[in-house]
């Protein structure tokens, strides 16, 4: 499977080199790292230039593969050590990790692709460039190069499974210093690995990463090139490919309960559908400023008042406010909601499609999360059914010893409320309305105890602007938000339904702000109108996406999760 022009890019390289127009080799390894980065880059600028005086492209426009790397070693593992097919030609491509230097006539590579690793051996005398030059033309190549290799599969005499080198073409030189490989060990089949085989390089999903065996080290410098951190940190590729997983999991598992998957707008003229500072934007047609969604529940409502009984939607949304470990101004949500359901019914099936998920993505309900710190054991999470559930309002009177005034609305409730915070240095910064009070104080008596899966249920009315009123307990809803070592992962409630309460809500809600809290939600007159044409008996249910997947995949921060972070801006210099 010869190709065209091959034999050309490699004798045209191997005449420069022995010309002495391209930067010798030195040391066992020959990828400049005697050379400072700055050298290193101008030496491959100079290399460039060398290469198109030449008359030889260092960019081609293309490279027929035969096979990937990963079905390369899926359908060649099975040949035992020193076994050659020397009647058998494959094409692959892949990123130079690792060059190695025998002889002037034998070169060793580490070709990666998608995570995968083979081992290139070129040796002189398998190889179609003429023995004299054949030194001179892997001297071109170096570590962070892409390239064409076009060889005969086998395994070398101590047992790894390779490709031997007929031809190599450059296809992308890599013109920076990449940080110093690690070289890993891992048992992988098509990209494959066992949990008892689970190493800093291959890693699967429900059991603690090491971070510390990461060749990229520093964090600002993953998060701002993240290309790099997934070229030299190869456990990086799993987290996303668990992230995606998630994602994959949750729709199926909507689509096989006639779920219908839908978009709604990401700029509104009302920020609606959750407690939130908004993002705003501006229409220059229109003259006129919208915000960014902070959540899809008001579109997702009406299409529910319009007879799509089962929707959900999978997407961003945005939220003005601080970032920390576990918050990031942008983040991926799934908001579904069932007619004829309430929140009783959602908690069952969370619990179903939880479960389901950590079982399916690690082969177990129990996984290991390092909750207090890479330098400390990890805790074991069990999400096996069914999970526990706290009463708030009794809670806080059982557990934490507090009387909070019936009637929450009153000025006696605030009070009482900021006092306890006061009295246990629970902080809540201004404005503090009660219903911001009660929520850090059940952050710090019961959030806190909810390490496994544990629902937290019937939330005042005061929290829940969107909840329809408890049929049983007055004051209270039929909400219940899922926390998961002490985080908040899901958010349901059995939806108000009743125009006349919920624009009553509204009410109290633009009252809360004119208080000066941002964070309340502002009167949606439009998405009453629509209750108005009656929105039948529905539970609704949200989850945070990027929070599921920290804990699947020992993530103590919530960037580690994301691929491109928001980051404050790099000061010049």
């Amino acid at each position: 499977m010869e190709q065209e022009g091959d034999n050309m890019v490699s004798r045209s390289a191997s005449d420069i080199a022995g010309d002495g127009i391209l930067p010798q080799q030195h040391g066992p390894a020959g990828d400049g790292e005697e050379t400072d980065p700055t050298q290193y880059y101008e030496n491959r600028l100079k290399m460039l230039d060398s290469l198109r005086s030449a008359g030889v492209e260092p960019y081609p426009h293309k490279f027929d593969i035969a096979i990937s790397i990963a079905d390369y070693v899926a359908k060649y593992n099975s040949l035992g050590a020193g076994e050659h097919l020397l009647t058998v030609t494959e094409s692959l491509a892949g990123r130079v990790m690792s060059k190695r230097v025998s002889s002037s006539k034998l070169f060793f590579y580490d070709l990666y692709g998608d995570g995968v690793k083979v081992q290139v051996m070129a040796g002189a005398s398998y190889s179609e460039v003429a023995e004299t030059e054949f030194y001179k033309c892997h001297s071109v190549v170096k570590r962070g190069d892409i390239v064409g290799i076009i060889g005969y599969p086998g395994r070398s005499s101590r047992g790894e499974l390779s490709i031997f080198a007929r031809n190599l073409i450059l296809l992308s030189p890599c013109l920076h210093m990449l940080p110093n490989q690690r070289t890993g060990r891992c048992t992988a089949v098509a990209g494959k690995t066992t949990r008892a085989k689970a190493d800093a390089d291959c890693w699967v999903p429900g059991i603690g990463r090491n971070t510390e065996a990461y060749v990229l080290k520093d964090q600002e410098t993953r998060y701002r090139q993240r290309y790099l951190d997934l070229m030299v940190n190869h456990q990086v590729r799993h987290i996303f490919r668990t992230r995606s997983r998630v994602i994959s999991f949750i729709r199926r598992f909507l689509d096989e309960r006639n779920f219908l998957e839908v978009e709604t707008p990401m700029m509104n003229l009302i920020p609606g559908g959750a407690s939130a500072k908004p993002f705003v934007t501006h229409h220059n047609e229109l003259n006129m400023d919208l915000y960014m969604r902070i959540a899809p529940e008001l579109h997702l409502k009406q299409l529910v008042v319009g007879g799509l009984d089962r929707v959900y939607e999978i997407g961003k949304q945005f939220r003005n406010e601080g970032f920390d470990l576990t918050h990031s101004p942008e983040f991926t949500g799934c908001e579904f909601y069932m007619a004829y359901a309430d929140y009783n019914d959602l908690m069952e099936l969370t619990e179903t499609i939880l479960s389901g998920m950590v079982m399916e993505l690690t082969g177990s309900t129990k996984i290991k999360y390092h909750a207090n710190g890479a330098d400390n054991p990890p805790i074991e999470i069990d999400f096996t059914p069914p999970y526990r559930r706290i009463d708030m309002m009794q809670a806080l009177k059982s557990i934490a010893g507090l009387d909070i005034p019936s009637d929450l609305s009153s000025d006696e409730a605030n009070k009482y409320l900021a006092t306890t915070c006061e009295k246990y240095g629970i902080r809540c910064s201004p404005p503090q309305t009660t219903a911001r009070l009660l929520d850090k104080i059940t952050g710090h008596f019961l959030e806190a105890t909810c390490v496994n899966p544990t629902f937290i249920i019937n939330h005042p009315e005061i929290m829940s602007p969107l909840a329809k009123w408890h049929r049983t307990q007055s004051g209270l809803t039929e909400r219940f938000e899922l926390f998961i070592n002490k985080h908040e992962v899901c958010n349901a409630y059995t939806e108000l339904n009743d125009p006349l309460v919920q624009r009553q809500r509204f009410q109290e809600q633009l009252r809360s702000r004119q208080s000066g809290d941002d964070e309340a939600m502002a009167l949606d007159e439009a998405f009453c109108t629509a209750l108005e044409y009656g929105l039948p008996p529905t539970g609704g249910w949200g989850m945070g996406i990027d929070r599921i997947a920290m804990l699947l995949t020992d993530s103590q921060n919530i960037k580690e999760v994301l691929l491109f972070p928001t980051m404050k801006p790099q000061l010049p210099g």
